[in-house]
């Protein structure tokens, strides 16, 4: 009996453990891939947070200034 023929008669695997195991490797890739979209999402999301938080600091840092010259004009109306 050639190799090949013994590997197919001595394996005892069963059908429902080879869809099992095809079922855990769907599984894998779909977290992998779940994972994968959700690190890019957290990633963006920081991008942007901090780019909120330097327009809103710009955003202070240009109203007190504008305060600031709008007060100095009208002390020199008086």
């Amino acid at each position: 009996m050639s190799s090949r023929r013994k590997t197919l008669f001595n394996n005892h695997t069963t059908p429902a453990q080879i869809r099992a195991s095809k079922a855990d490797q769907t599984t894998v890739a779909a977290r992998a891939i779940a994972d994968s979209e959700a690190e890019l999402r957290a990633t963006k999301t920081e991008k942007l947070k901090a780019q909120r938080l330097a327009r809103d600091a710009a955003d202070a840092k240009a109203e007190k200034k504008a305060a600031k010259a709008e007060k100095a004009a009208a002390r020199q109306k008086t």
